[in-house]
């Protein structure tokens, strides 16, 4: 048990112990910003929902992130928050008649207030007991999402219908596009909102519980308090996730939200390295995008696909893409040195 700690711990993945370590350089971050820009205008509508889709993944990927790599609390029940956001949006588009755009802070505070109150009884558990608690939540959400007493509002197995928004303004773009743009404006904001988070007071508090809850406790940290502030927190960006999840494919259903989503999200979370939001993204683009790799190699086999590609990659990386960023900014130091010491010479 204490070398495994130990390990987890030196992993260079969850050392997020400053700016540099959760984000990427400023050069890297604007190339990265201007690929994203300009991949639309390269691509059919399918590919830019794709591409919406992989943003949205990124963004509940991270928001996983900020409660494992943050705070070291796990979770496998963040499809839930997932759905209660999806939900929270359509109904009140669907039923309320409210501009989409209004709905997502609506289902980013109901997923925040839930995932807060959740959190509290968490208290009592950790590791593996919190993950079995998460599991159950979300085994448990479709379920209660097909209940007949909430039919009128969910609509059931049927699920809800919500119509895809145009341009506004009268932009001269598709819907898929503007939605991809407006899907990456709220990404970048969560994502700078979040390395803010990080970085401050609360932030290194939740670091702190992360490496040594007993040493925390000491230093007079309130671990109650920043515990279930994280696990709020991250519900609540998952909540923002899934109101642009219901709005990117324009429906919710209770067979849209079971457990190989929670399952999705945490595999997107390791893949793109635990503790590095930058990762988030090659970790939301891994679960959307492999799996049709995987059923273009075979159909009949596809899962067995996906599972040896995955278990390649983990095995070569296991710290996740974070591992790949630091390898190539080592092997481009090295390059720098060299070519310094032949102009030199």
């Amino acid at each position: 048990m204490s070398a495994n700690r130990e390990s987890a711990t030196d992993a260079p993945a969850v050392d997020t112990g400053s700016g540099q370590a959760v984000t990427l350089s400023s050069g890297t971050s604007i190339v990265i910003l201007l690929l994203l820009l300009l991949l639309p205008l390269l691509a059919k509508n399918f590919i830019i929902f794709q591409l919406t889709t992989v943003l949205i993944y990124g963004i509940a990927v991270l928001a996983l992130n900020i409660l494992t790599g943050g705070s070291g609390q796990f979770s496998l029940g963040h499809s839930a928050f997932y759905a209660l956001g999806a939900y929270t949006s359509a109904i009140l588009m669907d039923s309320a008649g409210w501009n989409y755009v209004l709905t997502l802070p609506i289902s980013g505070i109901v997923c925040f207030a839930f995932g807060f109150l959740f959190g509290l009884p968490a208290l009592r558990l950790s590791g593996v007991y919190l993950a079995l608690a998460t599991f159950a939540l979300a085994i448990a959400t479709p379920q209660l999402l097909r209940l007949g007493i909430l039919e009128p509002w969910t609509g059931g197995v049927q699920g809800l219908l919500v119509d895809k928004p145009d341009a506004p303004f009268g932009l001269p773009v598709s819907p898929d596009t503007w939605l991809y743009y407006f899907t990456l404006a709220i990404a970048i904001a969560i994502y700078v909102a979040s390395v803010n988070l990080l970085n401050s007071r609360s932030g290194r508090a939740m670091m702190a519980i992360r490496d040594n809850e007993i040493a925390a406790s000491a230093m007079g940290i309130n671990i109650a308090l920043y515990k279930t502030l994280a696990f709020g927190v991250s519900a609540g960006i998952t909540g923002i996730a899934g109101g642009l999840s219901a709005i990117a494919v324009q429906y919710v259903a209770p067979d849209s939200f079971t457990i190989q989503l929670a399952i999705a999200l945490f595999l997107g979370m390791v893949v793109g390295g635990v503790g590095w939001l930058p990762g988030s993204l090659v970790g939301a683009a891994f679960i959307v995008f492999v799996p049709n790799v995987a059923e273009s190699i075979s159909k009949g086999l596809s899962g067995a696909v996906f599972g040896v590609l995955l278990f390649v990659v983990i095995f070569l990386v296991p710290n996740g893409a974070r591992q790949v960023a630091l390898a190539c900014r080592n092997v481009i130091g090295k390059l720098k040195k060299v070519q310094g010491g032949r102009n030199g010479g």
